[in-house]
């Protein structure tokens, strides 16, 4: 196991990274198939485009990073965690994943997948949802309430309990072609 911190790196040896730092680091198209990152956190890093079939992220926090294209319904679902705090993860995908209870804070959420996700009580801390896609997803108690831009279908999803701002009305009610005032 590794544990030590990196600055502007731009390549790892394939591995187990445990109580890791990666500050500053451009991974951007990185190869992470089979890595382990556990209790690690990344701040003002690259990833995007990066390489994550079956990586496994235990625990691990982004901090203003960039993490746009990223496919983490092919990371390892083993002990699946991770935080998000001003990332920006335009065009990543979650399809089909269990995020429940999950907290994205203040993201760039704009056009991620959300397909088939569970994200029941998640927390969605004033994230920009443009053309992010919700398609028999579970919202159940999900909090969107300082939420911005979202658009979805309430029937196509599960929202009993779900918490939106006055604001997201027209988002949704879309489908039905009528104007809302708010």
């Amino acid at each position: 196991m590794v544990e030590q911190e990196y600055e502007a790196i731009t390549a790892l040896e394939k591995g187990n990274y445990e109580n890791c730092i990666f500050r500053n680091c451009d991974f951007s198209n990185a190869d992470f198939r089979d890595f382990n990152f556990i209790e690690c956190e990344f701040y003002e890093c690259d990833l995007t485009s990066a390489q994550i079939t079956r990586t496994g992220f235990k625990e691990v926090y982004f901090k203003d990073c960039k993490l746009q294209g990223l496919q983490f319904c092919y990371a390892s679902d083993f002990l699946f965690q991770i935080r998000f705090d001003a990332c920006n993860l335009k065009m990543s995908s979650f399809y089909q994943m269990n995020l429940r209870k999950y907290h994205f804070l203040n993201c760039d959420l704009r056009e991620v997948d959300f397909v088939e996700a569970d994200l029941t009580a998640a927390n969605f801390e004033k994230c920009d949802l443009k053309d992010a896609i919700f398609e028999f997803t579970n919202l159940t108690e999900a909090d969107l309430s300082t939420s911005k831009n979202i658009r979805l279908d309430p029937e196509k999803n599960t929202i009993k309990g779900a918490r939106f701002q006055l604001t997201s009305l027209p988002g949704l009610l879309s489908k039905y072609q009528i104007n809302v005032t708010v």
